[in-house]
C-alpha cells in the first residue's frame, strides 16, 4: 500500500488467479481482498510420475491510513497483479 499524489494504490500478487475469483470488499477504513481458487482436472492417463493441484481460499484485511473516496475506487488485474486505486478524501 502506498500514496502516488492524490491516490492511495493497494498492489496485490495474486496469480493463477481469474478476476472472477476474486472479491473486493470496504467496511469502514478496512479493506478485505478474498477470494477462493478451484482447479480440479481429470485424467485419464495412468503413467504420471507427478501430480499437483493448487485450491483454496484466501482472505487478507488492510487498514487504510487515511480516508478515501471509496465511491471513486478504481481496481483493475492484469498478469496477475491486481491493483486498486483510491483518491484520498479532501477532508
Amino acid at each position: 500500500m502506498f500514496e502516488e499524489g492524490n491516490d492511495l494504490i493497494i498492489k496485490a500478487e495474486i496469480p493463477g488467479m481469474k478476476k472472477e475469483e476474486i472479491s473486493i470488499d470496504f467496511a469502514g477504513d478496512i479493506v478485505t481482498i478474498s477470494g477462493e481458487k478451484k482447479t480440479e482436472e481429470k485424467t485419464e492417463r495412468k503413467d504420471y510420475y507427478r501430480v499437483e493441484r493448487s485450491f483454496g481460499s484466501f482472505s487478507r484485511r488492510l487498514q487504510l491510513p487515511m480516508e478515501v473516496q471509496i465511491d471513486k475506487a478504481a481496481a483493475s488485474f492484469k498478469d496477475g497483479v491486481l491493483e486498486i486505486r483510491m483518491p484520498k478524501s479532501e477532508a
